[in-house]
């Protein structure tokens, strides 16, 4: 028979430890919903203690959330223990956590005291919390690096005293998965009174181990699992909960274990995570990241279109994202070059792929990443020296203050065509828009606009990528410039290129139709 585990998240409490500035209430409170949403068991909202703020934001959250089981974090003191449930009494299903360091460093170095008298604290402060509510979880902080015996001992006396949950935190990420493996194995066979309470375990990543190290433990008995959305956390961050919802999910034939998790709903709840936190998430970032569903090798894309599984374990749409995405790059192949067109609406016989995939390849070394706009301009030019630069920059001028008004002033060659026109704006890329737009006359709508410092030295180069809108079609744009203002111009400046050679293309292409 299956078993459950108990998925319990840190991200508005461990998760917050990691961040420049603290989170808002309103914030925290769209994130505990997102948490909730998507299924979470338990969400750990703060450290109640810690300050005002974080007191009356566990106190809102507690007020709102029904469906998941609210926890806080407490020092082995009364007035943390009182805080705790002062903060979270609104709630009818709460649960109070008490830490304190167990390892002989902790103990030696920062409490100065010994082992017996850590022993004595844990049981009297679990006695005190359970005044409160019969839900109490201990952690054994820096467990992974406290001798076994010594742990047996304490994890016995905290299972005495009443917590139902105990946690065995690697701390400090120093854990490799096998002794975490025989550090959960040993409690579950010396402990005696183990069978009464839920072992769970809170993995740090400093060494790239917190979700092999959650795996581990899973196999070895532990059934409550703590982490974040995206891993975010002290340090290198905690053990990425979306990575081990769908490990388990994905090879739940050799884990027999479950989850009650909405997995449509992960990948919404790592972008809010992601843009309330202000941490993006890294390209090749395991499950949510931009490139976890995209493939540029050509043997790659051959082998997803003529089967899925050939390359990908997960299917994208199981956890809330569109689809998988094919990057055109000069490693892609004829197979993927094809699928493209017919996505556009093109057939085979309306074009010679063996002609656009060499022209492909030469215009992939040169520029990059090729999108779709790309391939109907060689598709329907002959050659790839006509793909023509119809814009070029002659000449720009911007003016700026504190005022926020900006002034630009822009010449650009049009073909055979010389045209200057200026514009004010609210700051400098605004004014640039403003007069490159009274120049082509595009309805055109700038949704993107990002600076990219390439370093910070004084040859520092910036990079500046946008996108445009222009026809229900997305454009994309990149300028280099030790220059911003000028990288700015350029990166508008290329997507109207291909804007422009978009337009041509549609010309012919009705021309030959009629």
């Amino acid at each position: 028979m299956k078993e459950k585990i108990i998925l319990f998240d840190t991200t508005l409490r461990d998760g917050e430890q990691s961040l420049k500035t603290n989170l808002g209430t309103k914030d925290k409170i769209t994130i505990a919903l997102a948490l909730e949403n998507m299924g979470i068991d338990i969400i750990e909202v703060g450290f109640p203690i810690s300050s005002p703020k974080d007191y009356k934001t566990s106190q809102e959250i507690s007020k709102i959330i029904k469906n998941s089981k609210i926890c806080g974090l407490a020092r082995c003191t009364e007035k943390d223990i009182d805080a705790v449930y002062e903060s979270l009494k609104k709630s009818k299903n709460f649960r109070i956590h008490i830490f304190l360091a167990t390892s002989p460093i902790h103990i030696i170095t920062k409490l100065k005291t010994t082992l017996n008298d850590v022993i004595e604290k844990i049981i009297f402060m679990i006695k005190y919390a359970r005044k409160y509510t019969n839900d109490i979880e201990f952690s054994c902080e820096d467990a992974s690096r406290t001798p076994i015996k010594n742990l047996c001992l304490i994890v016995n006396a905290a299972i005495r005293a009443g917590a139902t949950t105990i946690n065995i935190p690697d701390t400090v990420g120093y854990t490799f998965p096998q002794e975490y493996y025989d550090i959960i194995y040993n409690l579950k066979n010396e402990v005696d009174n183990i069978d009464k309470c839920i072992i769970s375990v809170h993995t740090h990543n400093d060494l790239g181990m917190a979700v092999g190290n959650a795996i581990t433990a899973i196999n070895a008995g532990a059934r409550q699992i703590e982490g974040t959305v995206n891993g975010i956390g002290e340090r290198a961050g905690n053990c990425a909960l979306e990575e081990i919802i769908m490990a388990l999910y994905t090879r739940k034939q050799n884990m027999n274990v479950y989850t009650n998790i909405k997995y449509n709903k992960i990948y919404i709840t790592s972008k809010i995570v992601s843009e309330i936190c202000n941490i993006p998430l890294s390209i090749n970032k395991a499950i949510v990241g931009k490139n976890a569903f995209s493939h540029s090798s050509g043997i790659h894309q051959d082998g997803i279109l003529k089967n899925k599984k050939t390359y990908e374990i997960l299917d994208p749409k199981f956890i809330g994202v569109n689809e998988t995405e094919f990057n055109l790059t000069s490693k892609s192949g004829r197979a993927a070059v094809k699928y493209h067109m017919e996505l556009m609406g093109y057939k085979s016989n309306t074009y010679d792929i063996n002609k656009l995939y060499n022209n492909f390849i030469k215009l992939a070394d040169k520029k990059g990443q090729i999108f779709n706009y790309d391939l109907e301009s060689l598709a329907f030019n002959n050659e790839i020296d006509n793909i023509t630069e119809y814009y070029s920059v002659k000449y720009f001028n911007v003016e700026s203050n504190s005022s926020s008004i900006s002034i630009a002033t822009i010449k650009l060659q049009c073909g055979n065509l010389i045209k200057l026109e200026a514009a004010t704006g609210l700051g400098p890329v605004d004014a640039i828009y403003k007069a490159i737009i009274r120049i082509t006359n595009y309805n055109i709508d700038l949704i993107k606009y990002r600076l990219i410092a390439k370093n910070h030295t004084e040859k520092s180069i910036g990079q500046v990528e946008i996108k445009i809108k222009y026809k229900k079609k997305i454009f994309h744009g990149i300028g280099l410039s030790k220059d911003i203002i000028e990288a700015s111009i350029i990166a508008i400046v290329n997507s109207l290129n291909d804007i422009w050679r978009f337009d041509q293309v549609k010309k012919n292409i009705l021309k030959n139709k009629s």
